[in-house]
């Protein structure tokens, strides 16, 4: 998701960008939300200490009428604290938009206060630039396993398997469960115990996505799937199991 933050001195021009904003929101179907809206720029550097993990694009008045820090040096203090953080200054100041270059803001916009029209459809494009850009990033970051089902390909994404088996009956197959299925087809537990950092081969005959461990039965010595199912823990196995689910 991607969190939007304002900070404007201005009640009116800071309504006018959180309506464009919300209205935006409201009509698209884009996973962002308007999280703060504020005159202090100190406000922003606590949402941020708070928020330290968020992806989140800011609108920032330059010449903000505060004590300690302008548009500009705010934004300097995002960007030492965040590398991929989305900065957007609004001001009615064009001739200032050289500061950003000086203090290494590195922007990606600067909106000038020239209509309401014309800030609104940069505003607008501001958004959908950064949402696209986050929806791009997470599909090449995605990761799928391929399996072969009697001559058909299935793609199954990594965040969609929760554990595979050996198949109980049939020699050299496995089955593997997903979080709306499962597939029976032609492998060795063996190798796909290495598919990535994420998956444990937990006992000789079943490898969990640890990622999708919902929690871990001591007792019966299972890990409990987001979906309920059980899957069995060696012995030998549980402490790096565990290791792992606390990183």
């Amino acid at each position: 998701m991607i969190n939007i933050v304002i900070c404007e001195d201005s009640p009116e021009q800071r309504t006018h960008i959180e309506n464009t904003v919300n209205q935006f929101l409201a009509r698209k179907t884009v996973d962002a939300k308007l999280v703060l809206s504020t005159a202090n720029p100190i406000d922003v550097l606590n949402y941020q200490k708070e928020s330290p993990n968020k992806r989140t694009l800011y609108f920032l008045d330059v010449d903000l009428q505060h004590e300690e820090l302008n548009g500009i040096e705010l934004g300097a203090k995002i960007r030492k604290v965040d590398r991929v953080a989305k900065i957007v200054f609004i001001t009615t100041h064009s001739e200032l938009a050289h500061l950003t270059f000086k203090h290494k803001v590195e922007s990606l916009d600067y909106i000038v206060k020239n209509s309401l029209e014309e800030i609104e459809q940069r505003i607008v494009e501001c958004i959908t630039i950064v949402y696209s850009r986050y929806l791009n990033e997470n599909a090449e970051q995605m990761k799928y396993y391929t399996a072969n089902v009697f001559g058909e390909v299935y793609r199954i994404a990594h965040d969609d398997i929760l554990f595979f088996e050996t198949h109980p009956q049939i020699s050299k197959r496995i089955i593997l469960h997903t979080r709306n299925g499962k597939l029976d087809f032609r492998e060795l537990i063996s190798n796909v115990a290495n598919l990535g950092p994420e998956f444990y081969h937990c006992q000789k005959s079943f490898v969990v996505n640890t990622n999708n461990i919902e929690s871990v039965d001591k007792a019966t010595r299972d890990a409990v799937m987001v979906n309920g199912s059980r899957v069995p823990v060696a012995v030998k196995k549980m402490s790096e199991l565990l290791r792992r689910l606390e990183r």
